[in-house]
Order: structure tokens, then C-alpha cells, then sequence
């Protein structure tokens, strides 16, 4: 992840990913479906890019994988 970003959002954007994956969604599978670009998550997720999400996008995130936004948080704070 790029070094401008904080610890919450490498977490954040890491957790979503691994949830991604578990839930068999391509990168692009799920940008449109949040109804944005074809590269927007691979841009969140490109190590060299300071993309990140913001608190709709975490909650739109929660819709499409039927979960609450607490679960790409972490326990205690970081």
C-alpha cells in the first residue's frame, strides 16, 4: 500500500480485499457493481496508489457482500 496512507486504511483496504476474494469477486466484478469504473477497486488496491475508500463506499461494499460495515474494521484500534 502507498506509504501516504494511514494504518486504519491499509487495514481497511486489505480486509476488503480478503473478503473480495472469499466471496469470488473480481476487482472489476465489483467496481461495477458498486457503479464506478472498471478500475476503481484495483486502483484501492494497487500497492502504489493512494486510492482509498470512504465510509459510503464501505457501507455500499457491506450491501453487495451481505455483512455489516464492523466487519472491515478491526477489534481494538490500530
Amino acid at each position: 500500500m502507498h506509504e501516504s496512507l494511514d494504518d486504519i486504511e491499509r487495514y481497511l483496504i486489505k480486509r476488503v480485499k480478503e473478503l473480495r476474494e472469499k466471496k469470488g469477486l473480481s476487482q472489476v466484478s465489483l467496481s461495477l457493481a458498486l457503479g464506478k469504473s472498471t478500475t476503481f477497486i484495483s486502483d484501492i488496491e494497487a500497492p502504489s496508489k493512494k486510492a482509498k475508500y470512504n465510509v459510503k463506499h464501505l457501507n455500499d461494499i457491506a450491501k453487495i457482500f451481505e455483512c455489516s460495515p464492523k466487519d472491515f474494521w478491526p477489534e481494538k484500534p490500530l
